[in-house]
């Protein structure tokens, strides 16, 4: 219950006549700088909600006196930076590879733009920055290369894909599952050599016996040395890059039973600037001849 109302002893204030258990209530107020702040809010609020959309219903919202949109703000401000955009678009479009590498100005737009049209399309596999992963993506940002690292190179694989049946100028190799063809141990010794090629840990006596039949099966495609064919996509095996694994067990596996990556044809997907711009992008990683 409410008590009288009195001066509290120790600070002078006056109480609101509330007590509790002994312990009474002061009367202070909120200081006034606080309340003209907060009146001045709840005033601004008033204004804003007849002025700018705010009220949400069931199939929309109030639009405001002032009719502004933020969305349409945005699309106009979408649309200015595509008319800044459209001159150096025209020019990739129009201009060759090298004549993008020559040009300063077209050179920056389009690592740029490649740039986040790789992050989009092509880091999924190949990671961000281009640095491959696991299982058969391979590294863009060295110099291996399996169909060559020239700009024209990186074009046409970005065109066409690997192993894209449905672009018939797609690249294409298959390497045979000898699996089929030559015994357990005839493997073994093929994979004990061809890893001896990049320096790694081998069977000195079973590479010795493997070199006859990887010069006889595998040095058509691979070559003598293991330095790889780009024009019929055969990697390198005198390296330290893998796509599958480079122990004489993972490459066993590879020649019993070959796995092929397919890399689709990003022709008719994105426009022939994205590519080109793409192709730049790749181009300038690190590994681009």
């Amino acid at each position: 219950m409410p008590t009288k109302i009195e001066k509290d002893a120790v600070t002078g204030t006056d109480t609101t006549g509330h007590e509790w258990d002994g312990i009474k209530e002061l009367n202070t107020p909120l200081p006034k700088w606080w309340l003209y702040v907060f009146y001045a809010t709840v005033v601004w609020a008033a204004v804003y909600v007849v002025l700018f959309p705010a009220i949400p219903y069931f199939t929309g919202h109030t639009d405001g006196v002032l009719g502004f949109s933020q969305r349409e703000r945005v699309l106009e401000q979408v649309e200015a930076a595509k008319a800044r955009q459209a001159e150096y678009l025209t020019g990739v479009q129009n201009a060759s590879l090298e004549e993008i590498t020559a040009n300063p100005d077209l050179l920056n737009f389009a690592v740029v733009g490649g740039g986040a049209s790789f992050a989009s399309n092509c880091a999924p596999c190949h990671a961000q920055g281009g640095a491959g992963q696991a299982g058969g993506y391979p590294s863009l940002a060295d110099d291996v290369w399996l169909w060559g690292g020239g700009l024209e190179d990186i074009h046409t694989t970005l065109l066409h894909g690997i192993r894209w049946d449905e672009d018939p100028d797609t690249r294409y190799s298959e390497m045979p599952a000898f699996g089929d063809i030559l015994e357990a141990e005839q493997i073994a010794q093929v994979a004990h050599y061809v890893v001896s090629l990049s320096g790694g840990e081998a069977d000195a006596a079973l590479a010795a016996e493997g070199e006859t039949l990887y010069l006889e099966q595998c040095a058509a495609c691979h070559m003598e040395d293991g330095s790889g064919g780009r024009d019929f996509g055969a990697p390198r095996l005198n390296d330290q890059v893998w796509l599958y694994g480079g122990t004489v067990e993972e490459v066993a596996n590879q020649v019993a039973r070959p796995k092929h990556g397919v890399m689709p044809a990003w022709q008719g997907r994105l426009d022939e600037a994205t590519i080109k711009m793409l192709t730049v992008y790749v181009h300038s990683l690190g590994g681009g001849e």
